[in-house]
């Protein structure tokens, strides 16, 4: 086990899952929950992002430990589970749906087709992750932007935007708690927010996959992945091996795991929960009761756009939709490259792994240019996403997180030894995972399939 490092040397892998996470919830699904119900259930909010906190260090746990992804470690209990993984990142991702978010907010400040635009933001993408010599370094440093620019934007509506009387209005979360909107928003919308607050759905496994690109334990041994193109990619597969159990390894273990529950709780849960608030704060300042669209859909961020023109000043509404733009866009930058990483891993270390003419870096070339073609012939065809697939891909990304919290404990009580295996609070609040994602999660798919039935 290499020394554990300095906070300020390891922050990345967290901002780019908050960089990520930032996305349609925060900007879109919350803001319209808090326009339609107030303010007074943004605790449900808190739980759900507070719940992948934890969530997201067990999944760390076991690759600080081994240098191996999560998903690797349950496969060693059922090797299927790698493919089941890759099948439940990929089909929610099928549809560009991801793709189109940016660019339709783009074409509320430049006019055009947004359908034209997404094709471009997709080809764009497959060029940037697949030419930057160390792809990790060059996905850390566009959330890192991202997230820069969202403090900013916050920090001006928190004084520009936002009435100190709304403020007040927070602690209606006291009275609220325990209840749930439902006469005010579908039940859909609802359970959606709750359910993933934050990243959510495969989004999370992939934590393991950053945070041993950034080094940390025993990650630091593990290849990284190039650009076939303009690095020198590896064909090593990406097997960990346990770190050695004497005093002075466990020593750094836990130093490790200190320094990794830092950033995990400045970068993801700190930026997820702020972003949240102050964004769901604003809406419910400025566009409360106006009744902007009938769902959490971009006419409601178009309407919510106009208002703020009118209600804080022109520059204030055009920057709404700049930063929606570039962020919705960094975003679907971050999903492609989570599925491609995802599978890559999976299908490089379970089925590929003494194949010598395809590294783990020409897979994830292979998955990311596919995923940017196939959304662009999607586009190109002018065809809506279909109902079926629309509900099957909300339905799986709420299935996934209730498997993998079962999965966590497994493979954390059983796969590491007893001085570094999760137990006490850490293991209560796996437990409570699985039964809010059992209930709620299984709530969602149930509202979700009755779209179809």
């Amino acid at each position: 086990m290499p020394e554990p490092l300095p906070l300020r040397k390891v922050l990345g892998p967290s901002v780019i899952l908050a960089g990520i996470g930032v996305g349609s919830g925060e900007y879109i699904l919350w803001p319209y929950i808090s326009a339609n119900a107030g303010i007074g259930f943004l605790y449900l909010a808190v739980i759900g992002v507070t719940i992948q906190y934890f969530l997201n260090m067990e999944i760390e746990r076991y690759t600080l430990a081994t240098g191996e992804t999560a998903i690797a470690g349950f496969a060693r209990y059922w090797k299927p589970w790698g493919v089941l993984f890759c099948i439940f990142a990929v089909v929610p991702n099928v549809w560009p749906g991801w793709g189109t978010a940016g660019a339709t907010t783009f074409s509320y400040l430049v006019g055009g087709n947004p359908n034209t635009i997404a094709i471009i933001v997709l080809i764009a993408i497959g060029v940037a992750l697949t030419t930057s010599p160390v792809v990790y370094k060059a996905l850390e440093s566009a959330e890192f932007f991202k997230v820069g620019l969202t403090i900013v934007f916050l920090a001006i509506a928190v004084v520009a935007g936002i009435s100190l009387s709304s403020w007040g209005d927070l602690g209606d979360n006291v009275s609220n708690f325990g209840t749930l909107p439902t006469g005010d928003v579908a039940i859909a919308t609802l359970l959606a927010g709750l359910v993933f607050a934050g990243a959510g759905g495969a989004n999370n496994l992939v934590q393991s996959n950053w945070i041993r690109e950034k080094g940390f334990g025993m990650g630091e041994y593990i290849p990284r992945i190039e650009s076939p193109l303009t690095g020198e990619p590896e064909p090593a597969p990406t097997t960990g091996s346990m770190m050695r159990q004497d005093e002075e390894n466990i020593n750094r273990f836990k130093g490790w795991w200190k320094v990794a529950n830092k950033e995990q709780l400045v970068s993801f849960w700190a930026i997820c929960l702020f972003s949240i608030i102050v964004f769901s704060v604003l809406a419910y300042s400025t566009v409360f009761g106006k009744n902007l669209s009938d769902e959490a859909d971009f006419d409601f961020i178009k309407g919510e756009g106009d208002v703020l023109k009118d209600v804080v000043g022109s520059w204030f509404g055009t920057f709404f939709w700049i930063f929606g733009s570039i962020s919705l866009v960094l975003v679907a930058l971050g999903v492609v490259d989570y599925v491609g990483r995802l599978s890559a891993d999976v299908l490089k270390t379970l089925h590929l792994r003494d194949n010598e003419r395809w590294s783990e870096s020409k897979i994830y070339m292979a998955i990311v240019w596919t995923m940017c073609l196939v959304g662009c012939g999607i586009l190109l065809s002018g065809f809506d996403q279909p109902l079926v697939l629309l509900v099957l891909a909300a339905c799986l990304n709420g299935i996934v997180m209730f498997i993998y919290s079962i999965l966590l404990i497994k493979l954390n009580r059983q796969g590491l030894p007893p001085a570094i295996r999760v137990r006490g609070f850490r293991l209560g609040a796996l437990g409570f995972a699985v039964l809010f994602y059992g209930f709620f999660a299984g709530w969602y798919v149930i509202v979700q399939l009755g779209e179809i039935f």
